[in-house]
């Protein structure tokens, strides 16, 4: 049977700690796009950013301890949901922080990772789908898409990497396919990193200034500023065909890194709270596995035996030796 679509909306995470509204809430993309949103802006969080660092500190406890109870629950095989974070942005938004500083804090047994470039020789020959669902996170497992399907309605249509009639056909499948995804027990945050263009300049050109960051630049990436105005365009027709209850968008002001960062985490929060996974619970006797346990320990340790006689052995060669003689189990020399 499928289930409800979930809903974190109108609530707060039980570690809401400088959070005046929920995050889910105030967001959720609106019919403005992305012109009601300011990157410089921290919607919904009243401290400054070193008030965000303890924050984010607090969070990444609570966030373990969720991600465990959920990844235990699939090790012994009754999990029956997973997340899946879903990152969005364009070049330098900080998607690499994200990953490094919410996400990387927790077990990384319980995460699956996948960053999707452009498509294969093989990938080509499929639905731009194909690939998508191949990686979708198993249950107990909280999955990151570093870009994702998105791609193929962003830059797809922007690049015009594909004909205008199948791009329409790809919001519609986009749609369904979520719903059947969220059906089987997958929450969905699907988060878009909005900077300014003046941001991303300054963050591009802090790359070409500084020799260790020479690997993150792509010389595409200036390619790409100039069809700004054309992206933005793309993300709010996405916005306006993809967000759905069951699958909503979230525009998080990213100028501020530490504030981005902060408010992806309290998403993930509200939605393991709301999967609210519980220890699993053992299936067998523990005091009697308790009792066998301690029985075990009235055992004396092989190797301990063995350490204590060559200590004791090598305190007798030792005195020997300092008295000028010889041990009687040593022959003498010739």
């Amino acid at each position: 049977m499928p289930r409800p679509a979930w809903g974190i909306m109108g609530t707060m995470s039980q570690h809401s700690a400088g959070w005046t509204a929920p995050a889910a809430e105030v967001l959720r993309v609106t019919s403005a796009g992305l012109a009601g949103v300011d990157p410089d802006s921290t919607p919904g969080y009243q401290g400054q950013k070193s008030d965000g660092a303890a924050s984010l500190a607090d969070g990444l406890v609570a966030l373990g301890d969720l991600q465990e109870r959920l990844f235990a629950r699939s090790a012994v095989g009754e999990a029956q949901a997973s997340v899946l974070l879903v990152l969005q942005a364009m070049d330098s938004a900080g998607k690499g922080g994200i990953v490094r500083h919410v996400v990387g804090g927790v077990d990384p047994q319980g995460v699956e990772l996948a960053a999707f470039k452009a498509p294969t020789s093989e990938e080509l020959q499929h639905d731009f789908l194909w690939r998508i669902e191949k990686r979708l996170p198993a249950e107990g497992k909280i999955g990151v898409f570093d870009r994702s399907h998105y791609e193929d309605v962003l830059i797809g249509r922007v690049r015009s990497l594909a004909p205008a009639e199948e791009i329409e056909r790809r919001y519609d499948a986009i749609v369904e396919f979520e719903k059947r995804v969220v059906d089987s027990g997958t929450r969905i945050v699907k988060v878009m990193l909005d900077i300014s263009r003046d941001e991303q300049k300054k963050r591009l050109m802090e790359r070409l200034d500084r020799p260790e960051k020479h690997w993150k630049f792509n010389p595409g990436d200036t390619d790409e500023r100039l069809l700004w105005d054309d992206y933005m365009a793309a993300y709010d027709t996405v916005f306006a065909r993809t967000s759905t209850d069951a699958a909503p968008w979230y525009v998080i002001p990213a100028n501020r890194k530490w504030y981005a960062r902060l408010a992806v985490q309290e998403l993930l929060l509200a939605a393991l709270e709301d999967i609210d996974p519980q220890w699993p619970v053992a299936d067998y006797d523990v005091e009697a596995e308790r009792k066998r346990l301690a029985a075990t320990c009235a055992d004396p340790d092989p190797r301990q035996a063995r350490a204590s006689t060559m200590g004791r052995n090598f305190t007798r060669v030792s005195s020997s030796s300092a008295s000028g003689s010889l041990p009687a189990t040593m022959p003498a020399p010739a």
